[in-house]
């Protein structure tokens, strides 16, 4: 399993349920990584996609509490149990966990690699995901060169569990 996630310099997600900044660059490479795999989400991050629907050219698995649960090109679970059970017959390698911030702080044990799109800006985010230069149990292995997008400086970090 892997996630992947775009962060600024504080490891900020998001603010007020919407993303930090919309970068064209990172949308490319989220849809690059993720096009024909399987990603797996919460119901806020799923309403606040396009159209408040799954993505396409991806199976979508939505998390949420509520049992009765239906959205457009999404198949929705409502435990972690039931999500195992779904995902049982594909290759973990194909499953994408892209946010929120519950939902990546559930399953970051589960993920091997994470792929971070940094932003090197501060955006006063009030979701966060965890600061994977601290912890341990993962290390960057790759980073891209600089990029940059209506002012935002950004990079494409790989971290792999070590």
């Amino acid at each position: 399993m892997k996630i992947i996630v775009a962060v600024d310099e504080k490891w900020g997600i998001g603010k007020d349920g919407n993303l930090l900044c919309h970068l064209p660059g990172d949308l490319k490479y989220f849809k690059e990584k993720t096009s024909g795999k399987t990603v797996v989400m919460g119901r806020v991050t799923l309403e606040s996609l396009p159209g408040k629907k799954g993505l396409p050219n991806r199976r979508n698995i939505v998390i949420t509490s509520d049992k009765e649960y239906l959205a457009e090109n999404a198949e929705a679970v409502s435990s972690e149990e039931e999500l195992w059970s779904a995902l049982s017959s594909t290759p973990t390698d194909d499953v994408f966990v892209i946010g929120g911030a519950k939902v990546y702080s559930a399953f970051l044990k589960h993920c091997d690699t994470c792929y971070v799109t940094k932003v090197e800006k501060d955006f006063d985010a009030d979701r966060f995901f965890p600061n994977l230069d601290d912890d341990l149990d993962f290390m960057c292995t790759d980073i891209s060169e600089m990029q940059e997008e209506n002012g935002i400086k950004y990079r494409f970090l790989e971290y792999r569990r070590v």
